[in-house]
């Protein structure tokens, strides 16, 4: 294998169209371009994500992504050494339009095809921004996902624990929405959070009366809904400082729980370095609760560039050149996949159906 690669990566799991080439020299990893074209605008009259809207858009989008990412790298296709490609988990409409641009790249240039878990992506942005050595903890936090997992390789994931319903970034979002708020939800929140007092009105913390390191969010949102609700009625509507109180409360829930799962997973499994990844790690309150926590511990604290923390293809690239100096490139069987477990050993979180583990 040789001792440098660059890789094209493309990313359309969700709602981020985005292309990148990244550059392995050395053991180090150099992103030479970063193209992410967001589709808020899209879907801000409907509250949320809407599937159809976003695969189009990626149909529409990939391949001016693509060229983009080229020119800013300064480089032809027959420059590079391989094609990755997020293959899942996601929305299927738009991860199919990944994989098929990828496809036909491939098919007409002869590079390496190689089909990303989108979640590895994340899983491995520390060894791309930092170079850190296997294994580290990873807490992967975003939008539809949450899991800790051990990171013992490109393609070695031991998952200790994770939620069993909503993901941090999706309850973010529906707190946005029952306190109509702007989409996405986590700058929203954190921005009215910024204002408010964490402590005025009690919200639970899920799980923490359990061992282990398994969470819940949703319970927590529905007791935003019901304070929400209960201000309403004794005022007669929602204050600016109640939203702004609500969203102080509903954060400072979120990051006890994350910070105390947190510890456990570092107390029972210790490592040198514990890394976060994934949108919600752009949370400001969350990443300094976490560094704080790593801090006591002694444990080295890492996580990316706000860039690199929601969806991006660099990590894609990245991850598609350590996983194919680890097992070669994939063929045109490749698919796309909207359920695609990291750990194939652990049982579904969340259960299986026709479609596979959903994680």
């Amino acid at each position: 294998m040789p001792d440098s690669l660059t890789f094209l990566g493309i990313e359309s799991s969700c709602d981020d169209t985005a292309a990148a080439v990244v550059r392995l020299t050395s053991g180090r990893g150099e992103i030479l371009s970063s193209v992410v074209e967001g589709q808020t605008a899209l879907h801000a009259a409907f509250g949320g994500v809407v599937p159809e809207i976003a695969a189009r858009a990626h149909a529409e989008r990939v391949d001016l992504c693509v060229e983009r990412a080229l020119a800013e790298a300064g480089l032809p296709l027959a420059a590079l050494d391989g094609i990755a490609v997020t293959a899942g988990p996601g929305l299927i409409g738009g991860v199919l339009s990944g994989v098929m641009c990828a496809k036909g790249l491939a098919a007409a240039t002869g590079l390496p095809l190689v089909g990303v878990n989108h979640l590895a992506g994340h899983a491995l942005t520390p060894r791309l921004t930092d170079g850190i050595d296997y294994p580290y903890l990873m807490l992967l936090v975003s939008g539809g996902h949450c899991q800790f997992l051990r990171v013992d390789g490109p393609d070695d994931f031991t998952r200790l624990g994770g939620s069993i319903d909503d993901a941090p970034g999706e309850a973010f979002d529906k707190v946005a929405k029952i306190l109509a708020l702007p989409q996405p939800g986590g700058p929203s929140v954190q921005a009215e959070a910024e204002r408010g007092d964490a402590k005025r009105i009690p919200l639970p913390r899920p799980l923490l009366d359990r061992p282990g390191y398994d969470l819940s969010f949703s319970g927590l949102k529905t007791a935003v809904l019901r304070a929400r609700d209960g201000l309403m009625a004794g005022l007669g509507g929602l204050r600016q400082q109640d939203r702004a109180d609500l969203c102080a409360a509903f954060q400072r829930a979120v990051a006890d729980v994350l910070v105390e799962k947190s510890r456990r997973a570092l107390t029972d499994h210790p490592v040198r370095t514990f890394a976060v990844a994934g949108g919600v790690a752009a949370n400001s309150e969350i990443r300094a609760r976490l560094q704080a926590l790593c801090a006591g511990l002694d444990t080295v604290f890492l996580a990316p560039p706000l860039r690199l923390c929601t969806d991006n293809a660099a990590m894609i690239a990245w991850a598609g050149i350590e996983q194919f100096q680890l097992r070669g490139a994939d063929d045109m069987t490749l698919v796309a996949r909207p359920r695609w477990p990291l750990d194939k050993r652990s049982p579904a979180l969340i259960g299986s159906g026709k479609k596979g583990a959903k994680a």
